[in-house]
This record gives C-alpha cells, sequence and structure tokens, in this order.
C-alpha cells in the first residue's frame, strides 16, 4: 500500500509542468551530447587521419572533458578531479550567467534581448575606463572595484533602456532595435578606446589590447577559491553572479514587481486594463536586462587576467550570444540559469580540451550546444502538444463517468486497507 501511495505521489509530481519542463532540458542534454559523440565517432571512420581509437578518446573528452587531467607516459588521457578546468570552467561561466539572466529576465516579461553583446560591450568600456582612470594610490583597490562594476552594470542598463523605449513608445520590435544598438556599441567603444591612454603598450606584439585591471591593483577577491582550483582562473565572481540570480528569481517569483512583469509579458493589453503602466515595465524590463550584461562584463574583466581586444567591430563578443542558449536550457529560470551555464562552460572546456589532446577541432562542441537548443525548443513544443491532448481527452470523458471511476476506486481501496 505504501509503494503505491509513493508511486501515485511520483506520477503526480511528474505531471507538473516544472517536472516536465525539467526532464525536457535534461533529455536534450543528454541527446545532444550523444548526436556530437556520434559525430565525432563519423569523423574517425572517413577521416584518414583519425583512428577510432582517438574517436573514443574525443567522445570521452566530450562527456568528461571538465575532468581530464592529461596524458600518462602510456598515451591515455588521465581523468579525476581536475582543479584547473573546474576552476577555469566557474571562471568562464560568470559572464554566461549574468548574460543568460540578462536574457531570461527579459524573456519573462514578453521581450527578446538580443542586444545582450551590445550592453555587455558598452559595460565593459565603462569597467575598465573607471578602474584604470582612478589611481589606487588616493583611492583604496576595494572601492574602485565597486565603482568600475557599477558603472558597468549602470551603463549597460542605460544602453538595454534605447530597445525598450522604442519597443514601449515607438512599436518598433526590440529585436530590430537591439540589433542596431549592438553595432553601434561595437563601434562607439573602438572610437573610445582607439587613442585611449588605457592601450596596452608595456608588452611588446600587443597591439589593440587594453591594460588588464591588475595593473592599477584592482582585481576581483579570490576568497579561497584559488587555493581549491589551485592553476586557475577562478575568483569570487562566480558568487556575485550566483547571488544575482537568486535576487532575480525573488524578483520574479516573490514581489509585486515580478507579477506585473510577467503579467505584461504573457498579455500586455490585459495588464494595462488591470492598471499596470505596461510601458513603463517593458522600459524597466530592458534595463534590468541590460544591467545584468553589463555586470557580467564588469565580473569578466575585473578579474584582473583577463585583456580586453578593443576593435570589437571586426565581432560581437559571444559571451553575450551565448547568453541565449543559456536562458532558452534553463527555460528562463533564473536559477537554472545557474546551471545551464556551468553546463555551457563545461562544453567549452571539452571543446579546448579536444583541441590539446586529439586532432578534432574544438567547434564540435558548438555543434552539441546547436543541438541542444534546437531539441529544447522541439522538447516545449511536444510538451505542450501533450497536454493539448490529455487536455482533450479528460474533456471528451462525461462528468458521471469520472465520478463513477474514482467511486469505484475508493471503493477499492478502503476494501485493500
Amino acid at each position: 500500500m505504501q509503494n503505491k501511495k509513493l508511486f501515485s505521489k511520483g506520477r503526480n509530481l511528474l505531471q507538473k509542468d516544472s517536472a516536465k519542463s525539467l526532464l525536457a532540458s535534461l533529455l536534450s542534454v543528454l541527446i545532444g551530447i550523444f548526436a556530437g559523440a556520434l559525430l565525432v565517432l563519423i569523423i574517425a571512420v572517413f577521416d584518414k587521419d583519425i583512428t577510432i581509437g582517438h574517436g573514443f578518446e574525443a567522445v570521452k573528452l566530450i562527456f568528461f572533458g571538465v575532468l581530464s587531467k592529461g596524458r600518462a607516459e602510456s598515451g591515455e588521457i588521465l581523468f579525476g578531479f581536475s582543479g584547473v578546468n573546474i576552476g577555469n570552467m566557474l571562471f568562464r561561466a560568470t559572464p554566461i550567467i549574468m548574460t543568460g539572466l540578462s536574457v531570461s529576465f527579459a524573456f519573462k516579461s514578453g521581450l527578446f534581448n538580443i542586444g545582450a553583446p551590445g550592453q555587455y560591450l558598452i559595460g565593459t568600456a565603462a569597467t575598465l575606463i573607471t578602474a584604470l582612470s582612478i589611481p589606487s594610490t588616493l583611492v583604496p583597490p576595494v572601492i574602485i572595484w565597486i565603482l568600475a562594476f557599477l558603472s558597468g552594470m549602470l551603463f549597460g542598463a542605460l544602453w538595454g533602456v534605447i530597445p525598450g523605449v522604442f519597443r514601449a513608445y515607438l512599436g518598433i520590435n526590440e529585436v530590430l532595435s537591439s540589433i542596431m544598438t549592438n553595432w553601434i556599441a561595437a563601434n562607439l567603444v573602438t572610437w573610445v578606446f582607439e587613442n585611449s591612454p588605457f592601450r596596452n603598450g608595456a608588452e611588446s606584439g600587443k597591439v589593440g589590447y587594453i591594460m588588464k585591471t591588475s595593473a592599477n591593483s584592482v582585481t576581483t577577491a579570490k576568497l579561497g577559491l584559488d587555493r581549491i582550483f589551485e592553476g586557475s582562473q577562478v575568483n569570487a565572481g562566480i558568487i556575485v553572479s550566483c547571488l544575482a540570480a537568486v535576487v532575480i528569481y525573488v524578483i520574479i517569483s516573490k514581489t509585486t514587481l515580478g507579477f506585473e512583469l510577467k503579467a505584461c509579458g504573457n498579455n500586455r493589453l490585459a495588464a494595462e486594463y488591470a492598471g499596470i503602466k505596461g510601458k513603463n515595465r517593458i522600459v524597466l524590463a530592458m534595463a534590468v536586462a541590460g544591467g545584468l550584461a553589463g555586470g557580467g562584463a564588469a565580473l569578466y574583466y575585473l578579474s584582473g587576467n583577463t585583456e580586453f581586444f578593443w576593435s570589437t567591430y571586426q565581432s560581437l563578443p559571444t559571451e553575450g550570444f551565448n547568453g541565449i542558449p543559456v536562458a532558452l536550457l534553463a527555460l528562463s529560470n533564473p536559477l537554472g540559469v545557474i546551471f545551464s551555464g556551468c553546463f555551457m562552460s563545461a562544453l567549452s572546456i571539452a571543446g579546448q580540451q579536444l583541441k590539446n589532446f586529439t586532432a578534432y577541432n574544438e567547434n564540435i562542441t558548438s555543434i552539441v550546444i546547436a543541438v541542444i537548443v534546437y531539441l529544447s525548443a522541439f522538447s516545449l513544443i511536444l510538451r505542450n502538444l501533450f497536454s493539448k491532448r490529455k487536455l482533450r481527452q479528460e474533456k471528451s470523458t462525461s462528468f458521471p463517468v469520472n465520478l463513477a471511476k474514482r467511486e469505484i476506486e475508493a471503493e477499492e481501496r478502503q476494501a485493500q486497507e
């Protein structure tokens, strides 16, 4: 009897939308990884320079690349706790968690923030100028760090307001205006840094790079993480990004503001009829999204060990675009963004290990990510179809039949007890 109750509770849990969404995401991840492994083996079959043995090594790296520790004397790839890889995975996850939060916050408000790359760039410029302009001999580095981080968030928010205003007051789709602001930001940041005094001239061969913030003694604290993940770039930025995810979750799920933003996202006309100022909420949502993207840039470049290449007009930062698959895989859940961001970062580490230890190209992991994103969208479609089918079946059954069925089941349970 107890087993039946547990089974019934488990079945009821699986019927919840949150459980279905989680299973859909996990299934997409597994299928995507297996698709990447299959691609690796197919390449090994048809490429004369790659053996099947190398193919199986590459498959292991796709699954466990973040745990690879190099090659043994026998030539076998060793796996185990790798402080360097895991620490670097957390470091790389920091900015894409923030941009993932940026995209997911806009999603919750019914907006598609494809402008995260531009907001990331503007946040980068504001952060570096603030961190390198204030002399650390006069102001404590920790104060400069706080000011630089807030500057990155503030200017990212201001850049996010632009497509928000166009959408709210002019009816221009935020996707179109965000694409425009992305390239405006790229050229604007290039122009700002082109003749700036912050270009790195100390290292020979460095052309078009901005100085690291460590030149001004402004670096993010390690908080002991460097001892746990020795030899890696990890710092307290990952903690800040996780706290940001918790704050965004509380705002969306537990506050009146979050309810109003979701109401505007679901049906703006109905929300305005209920007294919610829809236009103001659209602008606010894009401002918060821009601030999160700018904050991600600030955390990345305030580490003190990363350089910014100012000729950004050639390409937009991948961290901004990577926030989109991170948000999609997490189904716009702020807490889920933490895990999806770490997973995407782990795949990038796996790609690096493929490049270091095998003859494969690291871009194979990009194919894995693409498959996962497409399957995430497809699994949501299937889930919605199944939910509609179940609803039709329930409606097609008459109420007296359902009532009689429930009475018979209740009598059977009493007899068994």
